[in-house]
């Protein structure tokens, strides 16, 4: 005996295809936007460089004629121009974020971390902060932004620092198939309410005269995380400080 079945299977292909076509576009949409925040941010250096720059020629040349009200314009100007540059810079980073030509290479995080005590430096030493480092594994990813990775969480660690010594432990465990290494501090910490939104973009908790900053740092964070495979989440610190987590795959395929 034979039997013969026919399946009509039509509407799943055209599913299928219309799934390809969304993720293809998605892409497409990522990769304009990247190159759009790169083009505006680059293009926006040039004529702001240049207020900066006529705003100190004012400063230093008339100094003498302007009074107090005149001066702290001046301030106001320069302070807010220099605000702007750095806000460009991190919107120029942040959208170079894989797009940097670096290829996916072994990285040994030990020599990273190696690499950012020698970056931070002199802030750790200002602060006499204690950097207690566990064994870290060989992961793959880019160094370049590994280093800029925990750059970010370590310089935090610093400047949102409580009373008490500093101290930044860098712990690594097994995860499943994952390293989850987990970067932590006893510093002022982050209410639970918020610790999804930090992740966000311009996403700031404090106002600029109590912690400098753009609010871009942990969102790099994010991005660097995400486009090596891995994942970042925030708990509380075990001195009620912040505990950043993250993961990266042991094999990368």
């Amino acid at each position: 005996f034979y039997m013969t079945v026919f399946d009509d299977i039509s509407d799943r292909k055209t599913a299928e295809q219309e799934i390809k076509d969304a993720n293809n576009e998605l892409v497409r949409s990522n990769e304009e936007l990247a190159q759009f925040a790169y083009v505006a941010s680059h293009d926006l250096k040039e004529p702001l460089r240049m207020v900066s720059s006529y705003c100190g020629l004012i400063a230093d040349r008339y100094a003498d004629q302007l009074d107090d009200t005149g001066r702290r314009f001046i301030h106001y100007a320069t302070d807010g121009a220099k605000r702007m540059q750095t806000l460009i810079d991190d919107l120029l980073l942040y959208s170079k974020i894989g797009r940097g030509g670096e290829e996916l290479a072994s990285v040994e995080l030990a020599s990273v971390v190696d690499e950012v005590r020698l970056i931070l430096g002199e802030a750790i030493r200002e602060v006499d902060a204690t950097l207690v480092v566990a064994d870290l594994p060989v992961v793959g990813g880019y160094r370049t932004e590994l280093i800029r990775l925990f750059q970010n969480l370590i310089g935090n660690a610093v400047k949102f620092r409580a009373e008490a010594p500093v101290r930044i432990e860098i712990q690594c465990e097994r995860a499943g198939t994952a390293w989850k290494i987990t970067v932590s501090d006893n510093g002022i910490g982050i209410a639970p309410e918020y610790r999804e939104r930090v992740f966000g973009i311009f996403q700031r908790l404090h106002n600029r005269e109590q912690y400098e900053g753009t609010g871009i740092g942990l969102a790099i964070c994010e991005k660097i995380v995400s486009q090596m495979g891995g994942r970042i989440w925030l708990d509380e610190g075990p001195d009620g400080g912040s505990a950043f987590s993250f993961t990266f795959p042991d094999e990368r395929k």
